[in-house]
């Protein structure tokens, strides 16, 4: 028992830090090629404005091919689009059932 406490520490310690990250299998995720605007924003930092956008582009230029695609909505850099990557899929069943919310990262102030 007393070997096991030292790895149920630093266990605990990554899970509080956000060292380990939430499988996103186990989450679910959101196919974008069939998502309503509702089911968009379940994703990370995806709001009614940007769910429409999605919408709009999926409609202007049919399913995306590729989750890289997604850089080409307004709205969506390559810094979003690695926080979405884990939860979008471009086939495949949506399974995304709740908002997913990230952890906040700690503001990096100039001294």
């Amino acid at each position: 028992m007393k070997k096991l406490i030292p790895i149920i520490l630093l266990a605990l310690m990554a899970v509080a830090t956000g060292a380990v990250a939430a499988d996103a299998g186990s989450i679910g995720v959101i196919n974008v090629n069939t998502a309503s605007a509702d089911e968009l924003q379940f994703l990370p930092r995806i709001g009614p404005a940007l769910a429409g956008r999605i919408l709009d582009f999926r409609e202007a230029n049919g399913p995306f091919e590729a989750v890289d695609e997604l850089v080409a909505v307004k709205g969506i850099g390559e810094t979003s689009l690695e926080k979405l990557r884990p939860f979008v899929t471009v086939s495949g069943k949506t399974t995304l059932a709740e908002k997913v919310k990230l952890p906040r990262t700690a503001n990096k102030t100039a001294s």
